[in-house]
């Protein structure tokens, strides 16, 4: 993908989160301590994941590229930012900040698309048990998982393309602490109605899919929740997916929130509040949710610390 085109702007400046001086360090000391705490948590939850043969079903195998996801969108954002606040001017390269919008989009619809196929394995789990590990084979987990990323690497290239084929003609300063969609819509001195069209059409049909197969996936579960006898077999199902609800919640909620703010120019202070609950604390959230309410996780995580230990 050519990181190319006829603007006269080479480099961006980012104006980050805040200009008051007295929250920079503050901030920078929270950033730093959920940046090292989100790339611990996730390391150590995927090799809990690869180095115990009883976590080797779908839902972790799921989990685990649900974890490497976080990771990745963790560096995408964060060094950036943790920059911004040691900074006077926070400089980009053009081809540095379309670099950066592919990965946020790229790992933002591999997320959509992982959150989907998880439901999708909850709905096999809770309302087909005897034909579970048929139909969610290794083959077909592996399949499902390809395509995800297949998925978010087309969503990216197109939305990024959007972007790369606007004009940059005088203001390089985006009002924000990421390269963004809609903030670089905004500095563009070409016409962005086309732009706007088709990163709309592909954010619609990404979230609008997804939305679908998860309610659909839910709707399932809980007819069938409804119709067991079993109070044990209830709390089990309920336990189950109360984790990926939470997240599903969590991703959309405030993915949401971002996108609706930082399309409007008046409001995109807001955007930038709503946008690093979204890159930096949903993603700690998210790890502490299938952390300490999995009863897998926490015992297996025991037993790999007395065997550290012994």
């Amino acid at each position: 993908m050519a990181m190319e085109n006829d603007s006269s702007v080479t480099e961006f400046i980012l104006t980050g989160l805040t200009e008051n001086p007295e929250l920079q360090l503050p901030l920078f000391v929270i950033f730093l301590v959920n940046f090292v705490a989100t790339v611990v948590g996730n390391l150590s939850l995927m090799s809990l994941i690869f180095l115990n043969s009883n976590l080797q079903t779908p839902m972790y195998f799921f989990l685990f590229n649900l974890s490497f996801i976080d990771l990745c969108y963790s560096f995408v954002f964060t060094p950036k930012t943790l920059m911004s606040f040691v900074l006077e001017k926070n400089r980009i390269s053009f081809t540095g900040c379309m670099t950066q919008l592919f990965f946020f989009c790229f790992f933002a619809n591999c997320e959509c698309d992982v959150l989907t196929i998880m439901a999708y394995d909850r709905y096999v789990a809770i309302c087909q048990p005897l034909l579970y590990m048929v139909i969610m084979s290794p083959r077909r987990c592996s399949l499902m998982m390809f395509g995800s990323y297949l998925m978010g690497f087309v969503g990216a290239f197109v939305l990024t393309g959007c972007v790369i084929s606007l004009n940059f003609c005088d203001s390089n300063i985006i009002n924000h602490y990421v390269c963004d969609i809609f903030p670089l819509l905004q500095l563009s001195c070409s016409s962005t109605y086309a732009n706007e069209l088709v990163s709309s059409v592909v954010v619609s049909i990404v979230v609008i899919a997804s939305s679908i197969i998860i309610l659909m996936s839910y709707a399932l579960i809980l007819f069938n929740i409804i119709q067991m006898s079993s109070g044990k077999g209830l709390s089990k199902a309920m336990s189950t997916c109360s984790s990926h609800i939470i997240t599903v919640a969590l991703f959309y909620g405030f993915g949401m929130l971002t996108h609706i703010k930082t399309s409007f120019a008046k409001t995109v202070g807001q955007g930038k509040i709503f946008s690093v609950f979204h890159t930096s604390l949903v993603p700690m959230l998210k790890l502490l949710i299938y952390s300490l309410r999995n009863k897998d996780v926490k015992l297996d995580m025991k037993r790999t610390m007395k065997r550290i230990t012994s």
